[in-house]
Parts: C-alpha cells; structure tokens; sequence
C-alpha cells in the first residue's frame, strides 16, 4: 500500500458486494481512545439521558428554537448533530439512529459532521447494515472526500467485524492522516493479524507520517500482543528522542509500561515507571498488574502502600483491573488480599467489581468464596450469573452449573451467548446430550443470537457427546463459517472413527476457500490414526509444511507416533522420534508407551517409560502403563518394583470411572461400585449379563487383567469394570431399544470391548462408549472402530 493512493471511478461500498465476511467482533484495548470531533456548533457539555431527551421534546415543541444551553442562533442541523451525539455519550445508539432517521425526511439534512456519530452508534449496535447504508449515503452526497468521514467508516466496518470492508476502503483512500493509518493498524492487532499490523506500522514510519499519541499507544498495545518487546523498543526510542520537543504523554507513557510487562521485561517496565515525573492511576495499576503477573506479593503490597502516600487512590478501574490480573493468573492469596482491601478501604462493591472477584475466585478453583461472593450481591446481571455458571463449568460441577441456570431464569434474567457456551462445553466433557439438547432448545427459545462461537460450541457438544448427526446439521445450516468451526467439524468426525470422512470434509474446507490452520492438521491426523490411514497421514504430515507453511509442532508429531505406532511401526516411529527437530516431550513418549503396550514391544516400551519417567516422575499413567508392559511380559518382579515405587512416592493411579446420563441427570460408576442407591438392581443386571454373556459363548479376556491372580479372580475383576456398571443400570433405567451413551476417562479394556458387542446383539440396543481417545458405537455384534483403537 502508499500513501496516496489514486481513487477508484467508482467508489468503493459493500452495500452491494457480498466478496468479505464478517469476522467476530474484537476486544477493546484499555488505552486505544478514538477521537471524535465535537459536533458542529454544539456546545461541549455532556448531559445525562433524561437531560438529553428534554432538549429533544423542547426543540420539537418550539420547532428547532435553541434552548439556553445551546449556542445562540444554532440551526436545526447543528441542533440534531448535538442530540445525536448526546446520545450515543449516554449509550443509547438506537435513538441516535432514529433521530438520523427523522433528519433524513427534513431539510435538515445530515452533514458531514452527522456521519461520523452515526457509525459510530452502528459500531455499538453491530449494526452492518445499517452502516452500510449510510455508507452509500456518504457516496451519493459526495461526503466521501472528507478524511474524517473514511475514518469513521472504516471504524464502524471494524468495529462490526468486517475487515475485509475497512481495508478495502484504507486501501482505496485519496489522502490518509495519522487517524486512518492508526484506526487500521488498531483493526489488524483486534483481529490477531499482528503481522499485518506491524507492516502497516513500517509502512507508516516510511511513507513520513508522523505518529499521534493515539497512534503510538496503538503500537505499543500491539506489540504487548505480540509479546515481543523488541518490536517495540524502536517506538521507545521514538518517544525518548522527541522527549526534548515534546515530552512523552501520561497515557503513551503508561502503555509503555504495559508492553513491557506483557512482554515480560518486569525490569524494564519499572525502569520507566521510575522516571516518570507524573503518574496517572493507570500508570499505577500498569505497574502493579505487572508485580502481580510476576506472583511478586510483597513488591504489589507495597506499591499499593506507595500508591497511597503519593496521594493516587486506586479507583475501582484500578482494582478491577488488577483482581482480573490476579484472576488470569491464578494467584487466589494476592486476590484474597485485593478482595480484603477493597473492603478495607471502603470501596463501593459495585456489580461489576463483584463480577471480577467471583470470576477471580472461580478461576482460582475457590469456588466456595465465589458463591458466597455471589450469593450476598445486589443487582445481579447477566455477567455475574454467567461467572458463577462458567466457574461450575470449568470444574465440571454439572449438577450446580444446571441448578444456577434454573435460578437464573426464575430471576427474569436472560443468559447470553457467552452463559449459553459456557453449558455447552459443560455437557461436551460430560458427554450429556440431554442437557445439551435442553441448552439447544433454551437458545432458540430465548432467541439468543448464533454467533459464530456458539454455534461452533454446538457442533462441538453434539460431536463430543456421540450424535454426529446433529453435529453435521448445525454445522451445514450454518452460513458463515471460520476455521474454528470447520475443525470442530473435523475433530468431531475424527473423534467419532469417521476417517474418510474427515478427509472429505478437509477437501471441501480447501474448496470454499478457508485455509487450514495447525489445529485443522491435528484432527485430519487424528482421524488417520484411528482408522489406519497411514499413507494418507504422512501425506497431510508432509504437506502441512510444503503447501500451507505449517511448521508441525510437538502435537503433530505426537500425531504421527501415535499413527504409525497403531499400526505396528514401532521402529519407524521411533526414527520418527529421533529425527525431530525438537525434545520429545510426554506426548510424544506417552504415543510410544501406548502402542508398545498394545503391540506387546516391552523394550521399546522400557526405553519410552524410562524418557517419560525422567519428565514426569509422578505421573500413574506411565508408571501403569510400564508395570502393564512388564505384566504381559510375565516379569512379576519388575511389576512389584514399579507399584513399590509408585506406593513410596505417594503415586496413586487414576481409578477409572464412568459416567452416563439418565433423564438429565449424570451417574458416574468407579469399579466394584456399591454405592448407588439402585446397586442391588445393578448387581441383579449384571448377573444377567455375565450369564448371557457365557450363553453367547463369551469367554472372559483376562489378558487385560495385569495383576499376579489366578484366571477366576480376573474374571471377577472384569465383571466390575465401570462400564460395565454404568451399562447395566443404563438397561434398568431407559426404555427397550433406546441408545444408551457412557463416557469413560480411561481407554476402554479389550474384553470391556468384546462384551460390548455381544450385548448390543443380545439386547437390540445401540451402545455408545466415549473412551479417553475416541467414540465406539456398537451395534448389532460390531463396533464402529472395527476393532481398531
């Protein structure tokens, strides 16, 4: 792009262009204001709504005489601009577009001073079309030569998602100022081009223009993006050699602070804190968000002491935004201590600090002090009901999260998308399709919009809790669909043994013309492991790189063990292993351990444990799967070492367990269970099972059993298997020939597997079995993994 740019014949206006797509609104950074002039002829002072709506009847009833408060002589137009600008200052946008509406039919018609406050309350409607119309009026009455208008444009087409459109116009641009090139750099760095961003930022620098403040904080938060405070020292630099004409503002200085603290230069940030010669509250808080980020305790208590002895009294801002910090973090002591001195020093606990404390506290898995925090709140909003439920969510605590829902609509208050996502990824890990479902209807019920995110949410629920098919109809109804969803489509028919499937879906996601991102290359993979496909996996694994410039990271590679490590490679994956250009990790040597085990290879098994056990000591799962590999190997001595070992090390093996869901209500079975207050249904179900079992001439697989017993008592260990208890209640509580779907944590045992089949047969029933790596639907004596996982 340059800096002058010759117009187009035709100007450029989506209103009837459909070539960009929206993308999901971004988030607002802290210090990126946006200036706006003030209206013509309109005096400065802001006035509350009621005072705002007053003015307005006035002006109708005295038809457009101007009251005391506006300058004498005002005309109409400069009348309307200063009520709708009144407005959108006091958050009613939808009234500002009325009043646009009405001027429209009048002779005071809108002008160029109209415009910019019009888009700007449709960025806060998310209002496209409604932009985009007036942005046709900007056309055809020849506004498109004002440099503040294209701005203005170009903020509202951002700020709706559509940066297609905004850079379409930048790019079309007859002259631009320091605004345009700083409304665009902000637009990429919202929507993660952050490559982008800080080309435009060169661009700038070269092209001669000189960067605003505005424009310098712009860089400095996108370089706290990006994370690398090299990028931004030149624009340190900048601010220290035009310190002798100008000195570097409080707020350019203070988003200084906050790029090196994101970027982790602790030493740097205080460096510049310490020589600023006047501190703003901001500045402050930047500071000590940064100590917080570092877990500094003592260094964040005795800033907020120093704070106070300078005179500069954090506001709520501040101790918002610093509980948020301790929140992100995880550090519930210093949270607890904020949460203290906020009481302390008699701050006002409005709604949305309470918001940022129960938050602070669900995310540091207190979730006690978050409801009792919750619970003594006046004036509940929807965000703080959604924290509440996003705090249960996040600690699968299914039945409080559903609980609070139903509290929540008792109390008229609507849920939005983020509560809506919230439950969906609740019942995906639980594999509760009922309540999913239930989440399903709710949305459509509320009328709650479907956004992108949502929906995907949705299509992920579906697929992680075994109903594909319904997976695939939200999925093909949607229109407008990113990469996230089309991988939660591809991961959700790899998961589900799909894996032709999945390839075909992958082709269709390169013909619409959505390009592959690392995770997509994840589920493709995925979906080859499980169904065999080992030449078509190591072509995707090559041409990741060589077409789509997708360096494979540790999950791929992880990917590619577990591929050909399923299909007995064992020495090829481990050449695999050797050849990569980075440490293998547990991912990687926990892929080898598994398919040594499977294909009974106990010295390569040996030699991944021994890796495994150097990274993580403490983890069971490798210890078990190496005293596994000794026990099919008959080498009782070196089982016994390994549980000694693990017994005096305080290593406890994960129990399995097994959850299934019965009319909207999630049980949850761990071996040999008694405890369920139908257990003696239970038990009475299984004998019957193991004595049609032995009738269809089952024979109990004992290899699975890794323990020094005799062949009966490892009989009796796989009849108590969880799934199995799970299974049998699921054939007492539902209806004949109803599907019955268990979730598992751990892989599903071979004779488990075996039995499964046989049952579905017996029973008539569709069995679907989520284990820790995929879906198993057993129908009519067969298995959807054709007994491959």
């Amino acid at each position: 792009m340059d800096a002058m740019v010759t117009p187009c014949r035709t100007p450029f206006c989506p209103f009837l262009s459909s070539q960009f797509k929206p993308i999901p609104k971004p988030t607002l950074h802290l210090h990126s204001p946006i200036p706006s002039p003030p209206p013509k002829d309109a005096t400065a002072t802001t006035f509350t709504l009621q005072q705002t709506k007053d003015i307005h009847a006035h002006i109708i009833r005295t038809q457009f005489r101007p009251t005391n408060i506006l300058p004498p002589h005002s005309s109409p137009q400069a009348q309307l601009n200063f009520l709708i600008t009144s407005y959108i200052k006091n958050n009613t946008p939808s009234a500002a577009l009325k009043l646009y509406a009405q001027m429209r039919k009048t002779a005071a018609s809108p002008d160029n001073f109209t415009v910019p406050s019009v888009l700007k309350a449709c960025a806060q409607l998310s209002s496209l079309r409604q932009g985009m119309e007036i942005h046709g009026f900007v056309i055809k009455t020849g506004f498109d030569w004002d440099v503040f208008v294209h701005n203005s444009l170009m903020q509202m087409y951002s700020d709706c998602g559509s940066l297609g459109f905004a850079t379409k116009l930048f790019d079309e641009m007859p002259d631009r100022d320091v605004v345009s090139w700083s409304t665009m750099i902000r637009s990429y760095a919202w929507c993660k081009l952050f490559d982008e961003a800080i080309d435009l930022v060169k661009e700038m620098l070269l092209s001669g223009i000189r960067p605003s403040e505005v424009a310098i904080i712009n860089m400095l938060n996108l370089f706290a993006d990006v994370g690398e405070f090299t990028k931004g020292r030149p624009v340190h630099t900048y601010l220290i050699k035009n310190s002798a004409r100008e000195s570097p503002s409080v707020n350019a200085t203070t988003a200084l602070i906050d790029m090196y603290v994101k970027c982790g230069s602790i030493s740097a940030a205080r460096r510049v804190f310490d020589r600023m010669e006047e501190k703003s509250t901001a500045s402050w808080a930047a500071m000590i968000a940064g100590f917080i980020r570092c877990r500094d305790m003592g260094t964040t208590m005795a800033l907020l002491i120093e704070m106070r002895h300078n005179n500069v009294f954090p506001n709520e801002i501040t101790m918002l935004s610093l509980v948020i910090e301790c929140g992100s973090i995880g550090n519930l002591e210093l949270g607890k201590w904020l949460h203290a001195y906020i009481l302390r020093n008699g701050f006002k606990m409005s709604v949305a600090l309470g918001t940022a404390l129960v938050d602070m506290y669900c995310k540091c898995r207190d979730l006690r002090s978050a409801r009792e925090m919750f619970d003594l709140m006046d004036g509940k909003d929807v965000a703080v009901w959604t924290a509440m439920i996003a705090g249960y969510a996040h600690t699968n605590c299914i039945k409080e999260a559903f609980d609070l829902f139903t509290q929540m609509k008792d109390a008229n208050i609507k849920p939005n998308e983020i509560t809506m996502v919230n439950l969906l990824s609740l019942c995906s890990e639980a594999g509760a399709l009922d309540r999913g479902r239930w989440i399903h209807a709710c949305i459509d019920k509320q009328g709650i919009e479907m956004d992108v995110v949502l929906t995907t949410s949705l299509v992920d629920m579906y697929a992680k809790c075994g109903d594909i098919n319904a997976a695939y109809a939200v999925f093909t109804e949607t229109t407008d669909r990113d990469v996230c969803m089309w991988n939660a489509m591809i991961n959700g028919l790899a998961m589900n043994g799909y894996g032709e499937e999945t390839i075909g879906l992958f082709m269709e996601m390169e013909k619409v013309g959505v390009r592959p991102n690392d995770v997509t290359f994840i589920g493709v993979l995925h979906a080859c492991s499980h169904s065999g496909l080992v030449e078509e996996g190591k072509q995707f694994f090559s041409c990741m790189e060589h077409d789509y410039g997708l360096v494979p990271k540790v999950e791929h590679y992880g990917c590619m063990v577990d591929l050909l490590g399923r299909a007995g490679n064992l020495d090829e994956a481990h050449k695999l292993i050797r050849r990569m250009p980075n440490e293998p990790n547990v991912i990687i040597w926990g892929a080898l351990l598994a398919a040594c085990k499977v294909h009974k290879n106990p010295k390569l098994g040996e030699l991944a444990a021994k890796e495994l056990h150097k990274l993580e000591p403490h983890n069971s799962g490798y210890n078990i799967l190496l005293s596994n590999i000794y026990a099919i190997d008959r080498r009782w001595s070196d089982v016994a070492e390994v549980r000694k070992s693990m017994k005096d090390t305080g290593i406890k093996k994960m129990p399995g367990m097994t959850a299934i869901e019965v009319n909207g209500v999630v049980h949850e079975f761990v071996m040999g269970d008694a405890s369920h207050p139908q257990s003696e249904k239970i038990q009475a179900m299984l004998s019957e099972l193991q004595e049609k079992l032995k009738r269809a001439g089952h024979v109990a697989d004992t290899s699975g059993v890794y323990l020094n017993i005799d062949e009966e008592e490892k009989e009796t260990v796989l009849n108590y298997h969880s799934e199995k208890l799970a299974m049998a209640f699921g054939l007492i509580s539902t209806p004949p020939r109803t599907p019955i779907r268990i979730v598992k944590n751990l892989r599903v045992c071979d004779d488990c597997h075996a039995a499964t089949k046989l049952l579905s047969q017996i029973y008539g029933r569709v069995f679907i079995v989520r284990d820790r790596n995929r879906f198993h639907r057993f129908c009519e004596g067969s298995c959807s993994c054709q007994d491959y996982w």
